[in-house]
């Protein structure tokens, strides 16, 4: 997630100087074809206006699908993290010896706790790294020079900058060891995370540590986060519909390949400076067009591991940090800090 308010022109450039160059040498190619009069033939602008206006409402309505989906995406995370503090609540204030007959010591009710919290933590560090997998649809998929340049941007602008290690190393650190080993096993491991704190549920309601109706609304709780999980990876597996993705940069393209023949004529009859003037116009006017699609492209898949992404990182740790404080803890991990104006 991009946290600085303004993005400065510095990077606008970097990120976008390879469009505005071919741009230019596009427009400057065709600017030479007239000026030397070996071509003559030009489109009227209000033909090429009409496309140009279709291209624009075209282009927006993807890119408010694709901010859409990145909207949802964050209101699903914000769910989680409500649900996360009410599972905290829940365990500290529900798990304890008040229904058994034979009562169990404090020691004994503490460890139950943590695992139960501890394998809550897990569940969202694995579900975050299930979500960060690539599908065929996003860039890093691709082949080329998209896919060479999507792992710059997850290098330099995503989780590149961080030390993301959190499969191998946070999994280990939050379930126990036979735990761990058996639920990496398989496919979906926090599905399987999930269910695990169900089993742990009904044995302790089998030893009166929970009464039904603490059983219930626990596992209400464990329903809830299978349906976050669950609209997560619907975002994640299903894609905008590739016929408005692919169809919005055909028409661009269309629009981009007409201007020229519109512009640039229509400049140069302000006399010999027109033609100068006609090439940075008619590339500017492009760049826009060709920066409208980009920002949509790279917004419809909010869990691609780069700068636009939804911050699941650190809101995992925010998370944690809370869970880990209704344990009574202090010796808690640092928060996720903004590296590059980015927050992972």
């Amino acid at each position: 997630m991009l946290i600085k308010k303004q993005i400065s022109l510095f990077k606008i450039l970097a990120w976008t100087w390879h469009h505005m160059a071919w741009l230019l040498g596009f427009s400057g190619i065709i600017a030479y074809l007239y000026y030397n009069e070996i071509l003559v033939v030009n489109i009227p602008w209000l033909p090429v206006s009409v496309v140009g206006t279709a291209v624009a409402f075209y282009v927006g309505f993807k890119n408010n699908q694709a901010y859409d989906r990145m909207w949802e995406a964050r209101k699903i995370w914000g769910g989680i993290i409500n649900d996360s503090r009410t599972w905290g609540m829940m365990i500290d204030g529900y798990i304890s010896s008040l229904f058994q007959e034979k009562k169990g010591t404090e020691t004994e009710i503490k460890s139950i706790k943590e695992r139960l919290i501890y394998r809550h933590i897990a569940w969202l560090y694995a579900h975050r790294s299930q979500l960060l997998v690539a599908t065929p649809w996003e860039h890093i998929s691709q082949g080329g020079l998209t896919a060479k340049t999507a792992r710059y941007y997850q290098k330099n602008f995503g989780v590149g900058l961080i030390d993301d290690d959190v499969t191998r190393s946070e999994l280990k650190l939050f379930l126990q060891p036979e735990e761990h080993d058996r639920l990496i096993a398989h496919v979906n491991t926090a599905t399987q995370i999930i269910n695990e704190q169900s089993r742990d549920l009904r044995e302790l309601r089998n030893h009166d540590i929970i009464d039904d109706f603490r059983h219930m609304e626990l596992g209400n709780l464990l329903k809830s986060f299978y349906t976050l999980q669950g609209k997560n990876e619907r975002i994640k597996k299903f894609p905008l519909p590739r016929q408005y993705a692919n169809m919005s940069r055909i028409f661009v393209g269309i629009f981009i390949c007409l201007l020229p023949f519109s512009m640039i004529p229509e400049l140069m009859k302000l006399g010999e400076w027109g033609v100068w003037i006609s090439i940075p116009i008619t590339a500017l006017i492009g760049w826009v067009y060709v920066m409208m699609e980009v920002v949509g492209d790279y917004t419809e898949n909010p869990f691609q591991g780069m700068a636009n992404d939804i911050p699941m990182l650190s809101l995992c740790r925010t998370i944690e940090i809370d869970l880990r404080e209704m344990l009574g803890e202090t010796d808690l991990p640092p928060k996720i800090e903004a590296k590059n104006g980015v927050l992972m």
